[in-house]
């Protein structure tokens, strides 16, 4: 489908997700938050602006090297994108070390917690560091002088290394008068002083300042005039031929090689470089001003993420919670008996992600269960599911494993276990080129005996919005289901089939699929509320998701508006709609909730004249999820499951007034602030109503 609207009804990606970082950043700087989640958040916005540098900033630079004009639904070409998000990112990153050096360093050091300068190190203190520089940094130092026999060396992508500035000569009478030090990726970049000659808390020294005042020990006989940190981020999208490759893990192997070194995008140096040093590494990488970020400390504010877990202080964390479990499983160590009764929902973090485990590990040992069919999306490197799903297949079960290689900075994870479970006889395949298979789903195939003693095959599944992924299901909100309905199962049952063999797509029974029904299917339900709406019947869409893009989407709820719907979107990320506009979208509100958990789960809800249509996914609304991936949307049956996704997944959302931020048509956030009456808090009072506190 062509895009027919203007241009001016739709808002940039790019500065969406910028938008998005910002209040994430705000969450740094809330002192209601405790002190050292504002520093895991100031991490995160780190984190989130390399991946954002290394895949989008990098392909916008490549737009331009290759003289790309294609605007995007906003109407801006590459070089005007790259330009605001330039301007954008430098403005975020400034206001991350105001806010590091002028509010949490000082609360921190208020609190015991510091971070030692150089010159406010003691005697004992200087002593200790200078043991440690020759006992653990030294030996694995290999300071490289740039001289024609030793050329500027290769540079890991986001790496922490030294330009240093030098005068004299050294033994062979070489003077070039500057050397590289590549600080090794075995050292750590926090370095706790310990008991005896720190003070009362914690104190931190930066591995950057142990090596500043120590480098001079790397050049003997030489003048140190400058050490100057440096960092360089390289583009890091991996392209593979998806047209001409043969083996799409050989192929992906090979690409991975060249992730570390693939073209430099952004420079970021100390604030205190000296000039020549900057213009010598600009030229080295290829880059110019614009590439050039000065930063006032460490060059890489990620690495403070460790601090917070080094600190035994509960006070300044949020307090711990144990996750719940619903109540059809609290007593009960059947859980085939359980699901052959009643489906069974889970609401992650509050709810425990330890009956999905279960699910796969039950199957692995039970002399009744024959196949495993799962999908592989993330699991992180050290994965119990992993493990069960390897164990199950040396126990001699039909293990079949769909693993999807090109999952974004997890792809040599995914080709380690993949490579594991070929190993021990599981099937193992990478779904279908050119779409990557995000959908999440795991099905088991049990022989079963019925109260007749009839034998048969039985099918159970577990569908869910997020990842296979233990230690996230403790920090995204998501939703799974595990059911056994026939027609759900043999839903689930069809998708392997048609990832795992050849043929065409059949009609599903209840599940939308991408890429062939989730567009039509959406689009259809949006165009039945505001059919609905213009014959005078109350109209409503909710709908909950991490992005919002698709330009005939939006297209569909502004028509939809205009026709009276009344619509709520609850996007956490990027959203291209605007709402609120007269004549356009007045009905149309949209808000973002951050808070201490990720809001993950994609929900979705029509009113249907009363049905109250609910849908749980794993797409959202952007292209890429409905035309070039393998997603699953299915709906929630149980009409009591149904209230409980409607009731926790939703209402407590648009209640926030806490953790919510309003849009504006604009593209502008404001955040929401209580009035007179309750505070609310959606994650705060689902953490209350499911879990419970440790």
């Amino acid at each position: 489908m062509k895009r027919s609207a203007p241009h001016a009804h739709f808002l940039n990606r790019e500065l969406g997700f910028l938008a998005f970082n910002r209040r994430v950043l705000a969450q740094a700087a809330d002192d209601s938050v405790p002190l050292l989640e504002r520093l895991r958040f100031l991490c995160i916005v780190s984190s989130n602006l390399d991946e954002f540098v290394e895949i989008r900033v990098a392909g916008l630079k490549e737009q331009i090297k290759l003289n790309v004009h294609e605007t995007g639904p906003d109407g801006k070409d590459p070089a005007e994108v790259y330009a605001l998000v330039c301007t954008e990112v430098r403005s975020l990153v400034a206001d991350q070390y105001r806010l590091l050096n002028e509010v949490l360093l000082p609360g921190l050091a208020e609190e015991g917690i510091r971070f030692r300068r150089r010159a406010d190190w003691t005697a004992p203190q200087k002593q200790w560091i200078r043991d440690y520089f020759f006992r653990e940094m030294l030996p694995v130092l290999t300071p490289i002088g740039l001289d024609p026999a030793h050329p500027f060396p290769k540079v890991l992508n986001k790496s922490l290394n030294f330009a240093v500035d030098l005068d004299g000569r050294d033994a062979f009478g070489r003077s070039s008068g500057a050397a590289i030090v590549q600080a090794p990726r075995a050292l750590p970049r926090l370095i706790r002083l310990p008991a005896g000659v720190a003070g009362d808390g914690y104190d931190f020294v930066f591995l950057s300042s142990i090596l500043h005042a120590h480098v001079g020990e790397l050049f003997s006989g030489m003048n140190v005039l400058g050490c100057h940190q440096f960092r360089v981020t390289r583009n890091s999208d991996l392209f593979v031929d998806e047209e001409e490759v043969t083996n799409m893990r050989i192929a992906l192997q090979g690409e991975l090689l060249h992730r570390h070194f693939g073209d430099a995008v952004r420079l970021e140096v100390a604030d205190s470089c000296s000039e020549r040093m900057v213009e010598f590494l600009l030229q080295q990488f290829g880059l110019d001003a614009s590439d050039l970020y000065r930063v006032e400390g460490p060059v890489n504010l990620y690495r403070l993420r460790e601090v917070p877990d080094q600190v035994d202080r509960p006070d300044l964390k949020y307090p711990p919670f144990q996750p719940g479990l619903p109540a059809a499983l609290e007593d009960k160590t059947d859980l085939f008996e359980v699901l052959a009764r009643q489906d069974v929902l889970l609401h992650h973090p509050y709810q425990s992600f330890t009956p999905v485990i279960n699910f796969i590990r039950t199957a692995a040992t039970d002399p009744q269960v024959i196949a495993i069919k799962q999908t592989v999306y993330r699991t992180g490197t050290d994965s119990e599911l992993m493990e069960i799903l390897i164990d199950a297949a040396r126990r001699g079960k039909e293990v079949t494993v769909v693993v999807e290689l090109m999952a974004r900075f997890d792809e040599e994870a995914n080709l380690n276990w993949a490579a594991r479970l070929e190993e021990v006889g599981a099937h193992v395949v990478y779904g279908v080129v050119g779409h990557k298979t995000h959908a999440k789903m795991a099905l088991i195939v049990r022989r079963e005996e019925n109260a007749e003693g009839v034998r048969s095959l039985k099918r159970y599944v577990h569908l869910a919005t997020g990842n296979y992924h233990p230690r996230t299901a403790r920090l995204y909100t998501d939703f799974g289901l595990m059911t056994a309905n026939e027609e759900m199962c043999a839903d689930a049952n069809d998708i392997f089939q048609q990832l795992t063999g050849l043929g065409r797509a059949g009609k599903l029974r209840h599940a939308w699929q991408s890429p062939f029904s989730l567009h039509k299917k959406v689009v259809a339900a949006i165009r039945n509320e505001a059919r609905l709406a213009a014959d005078g019947k109350p109209a409503r869409i909710v709908a909950k998701m991490n992005s919002l893009l698709e330009p005939v989407i939006i297209e569909e709820l502004y028509a939809a508006s205009q026709a009276g719907v009344k619509i709520e979107l609850i996007v956490r990320g990027v959203c291209g709609l605007k709402p609120g506009i007269p004549g356009l979208s007045e009905n149309i509100r949209v808000r973002s909730i951050v808070g201490r958990f990720l809001e993950h789960s994609r929900i979705f809800h029509f009113l249907n004249d009363g049905a109250e249509d609910t849908y749980l996914a794993s797409a959202d609304w952007m292209d890429r999820n409905f035309f070039r991936r393998i997603e699953l949307c299915f709906p929630v049956l149980d009409p009591a499951l149904k209230r409980r996704v409607i009731r926790e997944g939703l209402l407590p959302y648009l209640a926030d007034n806490c953790q919510a931020w309003e849009m504006d048509a604009d593209g502008g956030y404001t955040r929401v602030k209580p009035r007179r009456g309750r505070r609310r808090s959606a994650q705060e009072e689902l953490l209350y109503t499911l879990a419970t506190p440790s």
